[in-house]
């Protein structure tokens, strides 16, 4: 479990993947020997919702759903967002890259183009269920809760209710991570010879280390986000 008052440095050597999660919160490398609480002071961070998002990462049988409950909407999709950033300005286009170089590195490229198009179809899914939790989905979870703290009027958020709720999306939301799996085994049992094999290494690793990620992004919006705005849907309909 990593705490308050261990040198975030510490952190990092102990899991480098918890850089993913460091650089979404803004933090840069260069801390020194500072404690994360020290860290999280200077660039105005809520420590504690730092530590939790940090150690359901870090450990996959940890998972604090009721405390991450108690941090505020608005912090969630702020960090959810942020994800979304990485993968589509970091994550995917860095596998893109070395799908490219591992295409001119093969003998015979017609070969491996049935796992990029698996691969770039994923891509679209991935970016058009982003691009919708972005446009629709985090602005009406942010209303939810400006209009459940501030006692406004909730006609207009029951009427969106009404169409589309919390509970819907629950109940629709795709399952993006398991399709990683896919194209992992694939990838792994399909390949064609490549003369670079640390090539394909790296990008079985990108893929393990995106899937790991999408998996926790997926905990966070359907353990911590939803339950936590269906409970002020209920409340704001019972006001009515």
């Amino acid at each position: 479990m990593f705490t308050h008052n261990m040198k975030l440095a510490e952190v990092v050597q102990s899991d480098f993947n918890t850089l993913n999660v460091i650089n979404r919160f803004g933090v840069k490398l260069g801390f020194g020997e500072k404690s994360v609480a020290r860290v999280c002071a200077d660039y105005g961070i809520n420590t504690e919702f730092f530590l939790e998002i940090l150690n359901a990462y870090h450990d996959p049988n940890y998972f604090p759903q009721k405390h991450l409950q108690s941090f505020s909407v608005g912090e969630i999709v702020e960090y959810l967002r942020k994800t979304h950033r990485s993968y589509i300005d970091e994550g995917i286009p860095f596998i893109e890259e070395l799908m490219n170089r591992m295409l001119e590195d093969c003998e015979n490229p017609g070969e491996i183009k049935p796992i990029v198009k698996f691969f770039n179809d994923y891509k679209t899914e991935l970016f058009n269920h982003l691009h919708w939790e972005d446009r629709d989905i985090f602005p009406y979870t942010l209303a939810v809760e400006e209009t459940y703290i501030n006692g406004t009027d909730a006609s207009e958020i029951i009427e969106a209710m009404q169409k589309y709720s919390m509970t819907d999306f629950l109940d629709e939301h795709d399952d993006i991570e398991s399709k990683l799996y896919d194209i992992n085994t694939l990838f792994i049992k399909y390949v064609p010879p490549v003369s670079n094999q640390m090539i394909c290494v790296r990008i079985l690793k990108e893929f393990s280390l995106l899937q790991k990620d999408i998996n926790n992004h997926a905990r966070i919006e359907e353990k911590v986000l939803a339950p936590k705005v269906i409970i002020m849907e209920k409340e704001l309909l019972q006001k009515q």
